[in-house]
């Protein structure tokens, strides 16, 4: 694999993306949707990159809502997406939530063959609930994992306080399921409700001393935070795999081997780097994509 350049303009990117895309082999062309949010437009982006080096037209349907997304899969407006396990089997099959990664890869892969509708490659990228300290704090206090955190508790009652939004704080597959299952209690007034999206912002500026969290959100990395193990495996895994239309599927079957690229070589923490480059650093979704697929020799650079 040739070296990647120092700085790649985005301009060029889209040149080479777009006129690869033009010659697509044969008539090969697919869409590739993708929800509203950075990490999914990175895993689109990434799947494009690979899908045109492979001879396809590549078409996105990004931005879009989670069930807008989903029922674009299922009436064939899009051929495949990135999806989450858990998402599939809780809020589109109404299933109850399933511990074990793979025996939720193999429920939504059983459930989703009578829609028509196939899942390869489950990668390591688990975008589930998470409880997050100050790494420094969490290294003083000896807290790793969730029942470290639950002891601690235990030990010193009213000492440590959280933030969480209003759902997490209430819902059975929130707070109080995760201190039923370890054996603990915040206690009411130990916990600061607010909006998601200030909850770690608390924990950073020492309002609290734990904060609910997404396992690959980007203000994990910038606020130097640190994600308990959940060693008891309470909450559901919400893994990223490919859901592909079945017709689709067949129709190119090599589809698997383009994508299992990503699967077998993406997790939580990597994509949480590049998630903290497009949200915090400013960096474009593009750009990222693409130098992380050409300095991982998972992309050919393209000749200026």
């Amino acid at each position: 694999m040739k070296k990647i350049l120092t700085l790649i303009p985005l301009t060029l990117i889209m040149m080479v993306l777009t006129a690869c895309s033009s010659l697509g082999i044969a008539g090969k062309e697919v869409t590739v949707g993708g929800k509203n949010f950075t990490e999914q437009y990175l895993l689109s982006e990434m799947t494009a990159f690979l899908l045109t080096e492979e001879g396809f037209k590549v078409n996105q349907m990004n931005n879009l809502g989670s069930t807008v997304v989903r029922s674009a899969l299922e009436n064939g407006q899009v051929d495949l997406m990135w999806e989450y396990t858990g998402t599939a089997l809780i809020t589109y099959m109404g299933e109850e939530p399933i511990s074990d990664p793979e025996e939720a890869f193999n429920k939504v892969k059983e459930v989703d063959s009578k829609q028509n509708i196939n899942w390869i490659n489950m990668s390591e990228v688990n975008n589930t609930y998470a409880l997050a300290m100050r790494s420094e704090q969490a290294e003083e206090l000896g807290i790793e994992s969730i029942s470290d955190l639950a002891a601690y508790i235990n030990e010193n009652p009213g000492e440590l306080t959280m933030a969480s939004d209003a759902e997490f704080a209430n819902r059975p597959d929130g707070l109080p399921g995760v201190e039923e299952t370890y054996g603990f209690e915040f206690g009411s007034a130990q916990i600061s409700q607010m909006d998601i999206g200030l909850t770690q912002r608390a924990l950073d500026n020492e309002q609290v001393e734990v904060s609910v969290a997404y396992e690959t959100d980007a203000t994990i990395k910038n606020y130097d935070l640190v994600v308990l193990e959940d060693d008891e495996r309470f909450f559901p895994p919400y893994r990223a795999a490919v859901s592909i239309n079945e017709d689709v599927y067949e129709e190119y079957p090599e589809i698997e081997e383009i994508t299992a690229i990503l699967a077998e070589n993406l997790d939580s923490t990597i994509m949480r780097e590049l998630n903290y480059r497009v949200d915090i650093e400013g960096e474009s979704v593009s750009v990222v994509a693409y130098e992380w697929l050409v300095e991982n020799g998972l992309l050919e650079e393209e000749e200026s």
